[in-house]
């Protein structure tokens, strides 16, 4: 994609989104997320979100990529167990812990995302960790 990924955007020294273009790349995840999840009948939980999974094209639209770990739920089930597991930060305690997995660790993961968007402060960061904290808390 020519602008990259949000972690680019988020932490490159020359690159600075304002408020407006922050919530607009965020909204375009939302919806590609909510598509994934409800656009189909065999939803598909990314299991996986996090800024370098976000990339941006030429009018700096958000598209949701790197669905290699992703898994697909069965109409009838709304979770599934694995044993796969995402990027500490970013994955939900049910997901990181007991493996399993739904459309409500997705969205997790977006939460703990739009957070770091507008804290611009990584769910890992030191400073937080140094203080027993997450960036939820």
């Amino acid at each position: 994609m020519p602008n990259g990924s949000l972690e680019n955007c988020l932490y490159k020294q020359d690159s600075h989104l304002n408020i407006l273009q922050n919530v607009s790349i965020m909204l375009d995840a939302a919806f590609a997320i909510e598509y994934r999840h409800h656009g189909h009948n065999t939803p598909i939980v990314h299991c996986d979100l996090k800024p370098t999974s976000i990339l941006l094209d030429e009018d700096m639209v958000a598209h949701v990529g790197d669905f290699g770990i992703s898994k697909t739920l069965a109409v009838s089930k709304s979770m599934v167990h694995t044993e796969t597991l995402g990027i500490l930060g970013y994955i939900a305690p049910e997901y990181g812990l007991e493996g399993i997995v739904s459309t409500s660790g997705d969205v997790y993961s977006y939460g703990i995302m739009l957070m770091e968007v507008l804290t611009k402060r990584r769910p890992t960061d030191e400073e937080i960790c140094n203080e027993n904290l997450d960036l939820k808390e």
